[in-house]
């Protein structure tokens, strides 16, 4: 494979995806700086959502171009390294968590993020691309060495998938983040070939997991109650308002600034209800166009990932899972399709980390494409030249 053009519609899609959340972000962080103002008693100027999704867009941008600058040949070595960095950090955020350290930031509950001071990180968001680098490289390794499928693959496979999963859904209590994982997992194993018995089995016991991690939490069985219609009123508030919110914006939406939603109706209105919002401000034109963009996004990883060998197609499948998880439970969860769950969609939400590392992997994905195998035509230009000067050369002689 020789280097070619990368494939310039991912960045134009993602930097233009980041644009427009900025706007999104810009019109109602007045709106929900003036309700944490007034509800919680804090003290937060009128651009300090939107100051803080700038810096956030900046960082994003870099990670993307750093992302695609810096050579994957040099990347995949640190795959090991990068795993175990990952569950360190989700150790040292679990271990903060229950020594009740301020450095630990916990919502309702959940300790997902580490404060330091004027930003925090999700350990999460880069334990998912940790372990994206890692499986796809555990997997070509075992495939070339002729010992896929076998105790030496499943094995690590599995430890590594559990301890992920454990961090995620049992110490950070995030569904979301976890149904995101398992997404990564079962896309990379499926496009690896995996004989059917041996990914059914995978996929029955990531499903009793997830069944055990629902039952054992108050909160999740809640959450599937509302859902089934058996919740009681109060516990359908947030869809309820995400709802209404999607309706109200008709066609072309109330206007920039106008979101009545944002003013402090509709929970987690910059972050996971971002998507009911946008439905408020840009009506169904505009959810439409965003829709859009997002398919187009995952077509071209899905296009580059056909043109790739091994390790690198399952890193951009594993790039397309996560995006793809992060968009279809996003937006079926505001539109009631699925049980709530909290979860950011991606690149539009408020917030950081996500971003940044949402914005790696597609960088990542953009540097892969200069290497997609091309189609190579049976007669090259120059045998034809060569054809040609023999046959000119031949009428010469003869002449």
């Amino acid at each position: 494979m020789r280097k070619h053009r990368s494939n310039r519609v991912i960045g134009a899609l993602t930097f233009l995806l980041l644009g427009v959340g900025l706007v999104v972000i810009y019109a109602i962080g007045s709106q929900r700086a003036n309700f944490m103002n007034s509800a919680y008693g804090t003290d937060y100027n009128q651009n300090f959502f939107f100051i803080h999704q700038l810096i956030s867009v900046g960082l994003s941008v870099g990670a993307f171009i750093l992302a695609f600058k810096f050579p994957y040949a040099k990347l995949r070595k640190l795959s090991k390294v990068l795993i175990l960095l990952a569950f360190l950090t989700c150790g040292l955020l679990m271990l903060l968590s229950v020594a009740g350290s301020s450095l630990a930031s916990c919502q309702l509950g959940a300790c997902r993020w580490i404060n330091l001071g004027t930003f925090s990180i999700q350990p999460a968001e880069f334990l998912k691309l940790a372990l994206i680098l890692y499986l796809a490289q555990l997997i070509s390794q075992h495939k070339e060495a002729g010992t896929f499928e076998t105790r030496d693959f499943f094995i690590p496979f599995a430890i590594v998938s559990a301890i992920s999963l454990f961090f995620v859904i049992i110490a950070q209590k995030d569904l979301g983040t976890g149904v995101c994982i398992i997404a990564i997992i079962i896309a990379m194993l499926l496009v690896s070939g995996v004989k059917l018995r041996n990914f059914v089995v995978v996929l029955a016991v990531i499903a009793g997991f997830g069944v055990l991690s629902i039952l054992v939490s108050p909160h999740r069985l809640e959450r599937l109650m509302t859902f089934s219609g058996d919740g009681d009123a109060s516990s359908s508030y947030h869809i309820d308002n995400a709802m209404m919110a999607i309706g109200t914006g008709g066609i072309f939406g109330v206007g920039v600034g106008n979101s009545v939603q944002a003013t402090g109706y509709l929970p987690e209105s910059i972050n996971d209800s971002v998507f009911a919002v946008m439905g408020e401000t840009f009506g169904f034109v505009g959810l439409l166009i965003v829709i859009a963009c997002f398919t187009i996004l995952l077509l071209q990883l899905l296009k580059i990932s056909g043109g790739l060998p091994g390790e690198q197609s399952l890193i951009v499948i594993g790039v397309f899972a996560w995006v793809a998880a992060h968009v279809v439970v996003n937006i079926a969860a505001m539109t009631g399709l699925i049980p709530l769950t909290g979860i950011t969609l991606p690149l539009l939400s408020y917030g950081g980390t996500s971003m940044i590392f949402i914005s790696y992997g597609l960088g990542l994905s953009t540097q892969l494409s200069c290497y997609t195998g091309r189609e190579v035509r049976n007669e090259s230009i120059s045998s034809r030249r060569g054809v040609g000067r023999t046959h000119h050369a031949s009428r010469r002689r003869s002449a």
